[in-house]
């Protein structure tokens, strides 16, 4: 069943520009178009295009790894001459460049989901990537009662929402469970589940011995889980990892997950179009939006607020 997102308040007029024939373009690039969690970011796009009579263009790589891609997207999108550009960065450095470019043709720019390395963005709409790190160490830590072996698979080298759930996990662990014995917190899964199951099935091999696993995105976590799987350690061994699918919400049901922090994509999705919105008609907005973040567990994953958050209704605004 579709479920419709809980309403959130943008105070924005219904159209801009009205006086104009001229429609208003804006360039939504993520960092791939292949995993659940952007096409949430694209539904919420969508929607933010028709409550405010906006045209969307929607373009990026297939992988999370292909940084040239992403460069030259932005670039052709400078070249036509958009009105605005919502920016998902693959990497905080190399799209600092292609943003630079953007602004000098007076092209605002809105980044969303991870953050560049230099402020040259109108606004950066994203989850508190930090603060879902320490959640999901503040529940590990818990369920393990602050002692046992734990390892953190990391994501890729270069994107700064992951590193920062990463550290905000490592930082966590030292807060509430000094006694937790970390035995690796090195290892990238890399970007695609095969690549992150291949990680994950070494990793399992060389610590034998694990109380407690965390993976910091979708791809990471699911390869994960199918390592476990494969080994036969599934629900032997606690689990949390980040962001929603239907095989993570599966395995979260049956055991091999004890907890998904969750973000708001389809809010994010929503906000970032907003705000460029904003941006154009003049008006001031916030530096930092945060779209929030929730840890899902077996316990409450009925719960109607949850439910919507696992289920935002892509196929409405896609026409999946």
């Amino acid at each position: 069943m579709m479920r419709r997102l809980a309403p959130f308040t943008v105070l924005l007029s219904a159209c801009i520009f009205c006086s104009s024939s001229h429609r208003t373009t804006i360039a939504v690039i993520p960092k791939a178009t292949s995993h659940s969690f952007w096409n949430a970011i694209h539904a919420g796009a969508v929607k933010a295009s028709r409550d405010l009579d906006v045209e969307i263009l929607w373009q990026g790589p297939a992988k999370e790894d292909d940084r040239e891609m992403q460069i030259n997207v932005v670039q052709n999108f400078v070249s036509r001459g958009v009105d605005a550009i919502v920016l998902a960065p693959l990497d905080e450095t190399a799209l600092v460049r292609p943003v630079r470019a953007a602004l000098k043709r007076k092209i605002p720019v809105v980044i969303i989901d991870s953050d560049l390395r230099e402020a040259l963005y109108s606004s950066f709409v994203a989850t508190d990537n930090y603060a879902g790190g320490k959640m999901a160490a503040e529940k590990l830590a818990g369920l393990l009662n602050g002692q046992g072996n734990v390892l953190m698979m990391r994501y890729t080298e270069g994107s700064a929402s992951t590193t920062n759930r990463e550290r905000g996990f490592l930082d966590g662990m030292k807060e509430n469970a000094p006694g937790i014995n970390l035995v690796s917190t090195d290892q990238y899964g890399g970007v695609t589940m095969e690549s992150a199951l291949k990680v994950g099935q070494n990793l399992l091999n060389k610590f034998p011995k694990l109380d407690g696993i965390f993976c910091a995105n979708e791809s990471s976590t699911f390869g994960m889980l199918r390592a476990l799987e494969t080994a036969g350690k599934a629900g032997k061994i606690r689990f949390i990892g980040f962001d929603s699918s239907e095989p993570l919400l599966a395995g979260l049901k049956n055991g091999g997950l004890d907890g998904l922090v969750l973000q708001n994509p389809f809010k994010m999705g929503y906000l970032g179009v907003a705000t460029a919105v904003e941006v154009l008609k003049g008006n001031t907005v916030q530096p930092r939006i945060d779209t929030g973040v929730r840890i899902v567990t077996r316990e409450n994953l009925e719960d109607p607020e949850i439910r919507e958050l696992v289920e935002p209704d892509i196929a409405r605004w896609l026409g999946e």
